[in-house]
């Protein structure tokens, strides 16, 4: 009679289970590490003048905090979109193409966007769409004005770096959205170096530069009354659906990646430990409606421009901060 290998006799059920446990928690821990060095390369990466105008928030794992999320209109030197015909390259020159802001942590994670046409009083510069407001006074201008328009104060600031973006949603393994037809054209579309994208009503799963592209579009040829608005509402539905994703066996496989790029999707204020609890705030406040400003259409200096209505703002700021009654 042979006797049983060592290796095989001392092979039981709860060696093995330790085992993957053990491998699950390494690459868990590999992937923070991973995290941590990155971000430590950015760290308070935004512009100047910003960090100064920001009001500090507490740990957003026990409370909320709320976040000004921002999308300029220049554009990279490489990468996604850097081809685009009669491209701004100047981050200093830039107009805010999204504004939107992030109620996260202690629980909760509600988002508001605000309209780029919005008209606003930009301090010392009168009233301007307040997508101007960065290239009027930069980012510290920026803020000033989404807090005299909500009345809230803004404690960190996100500002997302087209050029990274794609290549974060394809290490988490594209995203799912639900989508109305869709026919966009961004920059004249492929044929003229911009982004053309043709999606049917229903679900789709899009890789990192087509949803980039969905949410770039506000002329959506397919369809005369989606705009602006409609956009806000794709991005933020694109935000809830990177969160689903984060949960899934593609991004758990292909975590150290995603943890290496996540921070260079991005300049802002926070660290590593900051963004490591907005990440954890997000997962746990879950999934949020996407809302918008209702706004009056009209014009100003010649301008097609949007009127915020008082009632709507404030009652759009409690469910920010309250949630919905």
């Amino acid at each position: 009679m042979h006797r049983p290998l060592l290796g095989l006799r001392r092979l039981t059920p709860m060696r093995v289970l330790k085992t993957i446990v053990a491998i699950i928690v390494g690459w868990l821990l590999l992937s923070v590490v991973l995290f941590f060095i990155s971000a430590s390369r950015d760290s308070g990466n935004l512009p100047s003048g910003a960090k100064a105008a920001l009001t500090g928030g507490g740990p957003m794992l026990v409370k909320a905090n709320n976040v000004l999320v921002l999308g300029l209109d220049n554009r990279p030197t490489t990468g996604y979109s850097s081809k685009e015909g009669g491209a701004n390259y100047s981050e200093k020159d830039a107009n805010t193409d999204t504004i939107m802001v992030w109620r996260i942590g202690g629980g909760v994670s509600r988002r508001l966007s605000i309209p780029r046409d919005t008209l606003v009083e930009v301090p010392g510069y009168g009233h301007h769409k307040i997508n101007a407001a960065w290239q009027l006074g930069g980012p510290a201008e920026t803020i000033k004005v989404v807090e005299n328009l909500t009345g809230i104060q803004i404690n960190h600031m996100i500002v997302v770096d087209l050029g990274n973006f794609p290549k974060f949603i394809n290490d988490i393994g594209g995203v799912t959205v639900k989508t109305p037809r869709i026919c966009s054209e961004i920059s004249g579309g492929t044929a003229d170096g911009g982004y053309t994208l043709d999606l049917r009503p229903g679900k789709h799963h899009l890789n990192g530069e087509e949803a980039l592209t969905l949410a770039r579009t506000r002329e959506n040829s397919c369809n005369a009354a989606y705009n602006d608005i409609s956009r806000e509402k794709m991005q933020q539905q694109i935000m809830n659906a990177m969160r689903s994703q984060l949960k899934t066996s593609h991004t758990f496989f292909h975590l150290p990646w995603a943890a290496w790029d996540a921070p260079g999707v991005i300049q802002t204020d926070m660290g590593g430990l900051s963004l490591l609890q907005l990440f954890a705030s997000s997962e746990i406040g879950g999934n949020s409606t996407p809302r918008t400003l209702n706004e009056a259409s009209g014009t100003y200096d010649g301008e097609d421009v949007l009127m915020p209505r008082s009632a709507n703002v404030t009652s759009e700021v409690n469910i920010l901060l309250h949630g919905k009654k």
